[in-house]
């Protein structure tokens, strides 16, 4: 499975971007696609999750009601609408494949996308 993503970039706090990412290759029909984000010199995080077969969302706690997850079921592709942006929310995101089809836990997805960089300024 190859991961493309899209999207990144700088905005005021307050603003708007929208990530995408397409996945490619041989990857079934049962699988979650998820966002996680890396600020530097913080730990990985968790940011959102779409369970592709049920289309249940599931998002970490400092995203919720900013940030939602859709998608292209036809494209493979995951975009994740970011709203109401604080600087806080400045980091590289990383979009990634899990083939379990369940778990959002990090160490269960297997494929990991080149990472986009969001940047919002005060």
């Amino acid at each position: 499975v190859q991961l493309q993503a899209s999207g990144g970039g700088l905005v005021q706090a307050g603003g708007s971007l929208r990530l995408s990412c397409a996945a490619s290759g041989r990857t079934g029909t049962s699988y979650v696609m998820g966002w996680f984000r890396q600020a530097p010199g913080k730990e990985r995080e968790f940011v959102a999750a779409i369970r592709w077969r049920s289309a249940d969302t599931v998002y970490g706690d400092s995203v919720k009601d900013r940030f939602t997850l859709s998608r292209d079921n036809a494209k493979n592709t995951v975009f994740l609408q970011m709203n109401s942006l604080k600087p806080e929310d400045t980091a590289v995101y990383y979009c990634a494949f899990n083939p379990d089809g369940v778990s959002v836990i990090a160490a269960r997805f297997r494929y990991w996308g080149q990472g986009t960089l969001v940047t919002v300024s005060s």
